[in-house]
């Protein structure tokens, strides 16, 4: 890979919107103490469209002269990765056991490194698990206060975290191979414009209410400004650079970010183990940024650019 190749990658960019998904918490917590979490996304989803509503038409009119492949891979983001992701996860929660989600989210790295295999042809070399094992374990870690008593109750709650680590994988992955015919900009609006859809759907099959009160307005506005369309405007951005293998460690930032926002701002605290894990999260993610930057035997083997990735497949 050429030294220009290299200095092209956009690691470090998904590491930063991830790490912006992570201030989430400060916004979010509230909310989900007052309202279903389908109301809470869909009313974020609709500022978002709204914010992106001028290149609207622009990027319906991309998606539609794209391949079929593109235009499934856009559904599966913005219905599957935006919206039912997000629902899977929560209904996780309400179903079974506090620590089942959290655990089974911990293989959504593992699911996107088979899926940029199988869908990207990215090929994996020894060295990228110096950086990829330490992550997770780091991840893993950072999640529990006792990491070594981890107890899975519901199979039903398991299925659904599962499920809700398999599509955001899969967005990783998809989004990485639709950018080769859309822009991050277009890749972006279609992503709320389709998971508004989705999520309007979502409420009518399961009759959840969208009702919220005017005072949470400003929080909801916030949440879809911040950690929303300023995150994956970058997250885009980076992911047209950055193979998907790299991407989903360099994701790993979110747990860095939230914990860090748990502590400061929420009052929560860190037992031992987890500042461990934070500390060998932060170290896998930034290492494996400036390796894939400067190594000219990069851990992953790809082209940088996703219409070269997959330019021959399907």
């Amino acid at each position: 890979m050429a030294a220009s190749s290299l200095r092209a990658d956009r690691t470090w960019l998904v590491a930063l919107a991830a790490s912006l998904w992570g201030l989430s918490a400060i916004w979010r917590d509230p909310l989900a103490k007052q309202y279903p979490s389908v109301a809470i996304v869909f009313w974020e989803h609709l500022v978002l469209v709204l914010l992106v509503s001028p290149w609207l038409v622009d990027a319906v009119r991309a998606v539609a002269r794209a391949s079929r492949r593109t235009q499934v891979s856009v559904l599966v983001i913005g219905a599957g990765s935006s919206a039912l992701a997000t629902t899977l996860f929560t209904s996780a929660f309400r179903l079974g056991d506090p620590i089942t989600p959290q655990v089974l989210q911990k293989l959504q790295p593992l699911i996107a490194l088979l899926l940029a295999a199988a869908i990207l042809g990215e090929r994996l070399r020894a060295s990228f698990a110096w950086f990829a094992v330490p992550a997770i374990a780091g991840a893993w870690l950072l999640s529990f206060k006792d990491p070594f008593a981890v107890s899975v109750s519901s199979l039903y709650a398991a299925g659904l975290a599962l499920g809700a680590a398999a599509l955001w994988a899969a967005g990783t992955v998809l989004g990485r191979a639709a950018s080769a015919e859309l822009t991050f900009r277009q890749l972006t609006t279609l992503r709320f414009g389709v998971g508004l859809v989705a999520l309007a759907v979502i409420s009518l099959v399961t009759g959840t209410s969208l009702r919220v009160e005017a005072a949470s307005a400003g929080n909801i506005v916030v949440l879809a400004l911040v950690p929303g369309l300023l995150a994956l405007l970058l997250y885009y951005r980076g992911l047209r650079n950055t193979p998907a293998s790299r991407a989903t460690l360099a994701e790993l930032a979110f747990p860095i970010t939230a914990a860090v926002v748990g502590v400061t701002v929420l009052g929560r605290t860190l037992a031992p183990s987890q500042w461990v894990g934070f500390a060998i999260v932060l170290t896998a993610v930034v290492g494996l940024a400036l390796h894939e930057r400067r190594s000219e035997r990069p851990s992953v083997a790809v082209a940088d650019r996703a219409d070269e990735a997959i330019g021959t497949r399907g």
